[in-house]
């Protein structure tokens, strides 16, 4: 197996695992350790995982957020669950801002459902999915394309923003604790605070797994949010700051 096989296989087994073992890998592909460090080595700086004591994994840490193009893989039926919560809080003939994400994408490909509708996006496969769209006007946010966010940001991004006004907007986080929610990247972060801003009505779309986390900047606190939504019941800790806190969480189970 050639080298870009190997790395692609290797991609392929942590969609599914999240993490994987050194040992394992080189076992399962007959190759040394030290090859397998190389292929993790050039995975990670292409951004695509992270490795850890005795592997790698793709689970987001404090300043990692996994590719896009793993993360659109996963969590299938949970983003599925998610999205219709969310499409729910949409009418017709609103302006609705969607951000950056896997989960952001899903619910971008069904706002198509609430025509007539004005969508206003940063997230290069929302743009991909409603251009042409009947019934739909796409605002495409400008800005430095990010492949890892597979999303524009960036300068141009927020000063177009701040020239827009929305009914809602559905901001993604991949980490939220006590009453803060988190992300890893600061450029991103500025660009979802623009859009929290530019909206009347904000609803944080978060998995349930991503509770109990932290990332490197503070995104926002929980109660900038109107609503929260999620797939499952977080973990009783964070239930409970939420609802002292008088903030309404969905839980969209099926």
């Amino acid at each position: 197996m050639k080298g870009e096989e190997r790395r692609q296989a290797i991609m392929d087994l942590m969609v599914e695992a999240r993490a994987v073992e050194l040992d394992e890998l080189a076992e399962r592909f007959a190759v040394s350790k030290m090859t397998i460090h190389r292929d993790l080595d050039e995975l990670e700086q292409a951004g695509l995982l992270r490795k850890v004591r005795g592997g790698a994994t793709v689970e987001a840490g404090t300043q990692f957020e996994s590719d896009f193009r793993i993360r659109e893989k996963q969590d299938g039926v949970a983003k599925s669950r998610m999205a219709k919560a969310a499409l729910e809080l949409v009418e017709p003939g609103m302006s609705v801002i969607v951000n950056d994400g896997s989960m952001a994408a899903l619910l971008g490909s069904s706002l198509g459902e609430r025509r007539p509708l004005t969508v206003i996006t940063n997230n290069a496969a929302v743009i991909d999915r409603t251009k042409g769209e009947p019934g739909v006007t796409l605002i495409a946010l400008g800005g430095t394309f990010s492949p890892k966010f597979n999303a524009f940001i960036g300068l141009v991004t927020e000063n177009t923003l701040s020239r827009l006004r929305a009914d809602v907007a559905f901001i993604s986080a991949p980490a939220a604790s006590g009453l803060h929610a988190f992300h890893m990247d600061d450029t991103v972060v500025r660009a979802k605070r623009a859009m929290m801003a530019a909206a009347g009505r904000c609803y944080l779309l978060i998995n349930h797994a991503r509770f109990g986390r932290s990332a490197l900047h503070v995104l926002a606190d929980l109660t900038s949010f109107d609503a929260i939504i999620t797939d499952d019941d977080p973990p009783e800790a964070d239930r409970t700051a939420i609802e002292k806190a008088g903030i309404t969480l969905t839980v969209a189970k099926d």
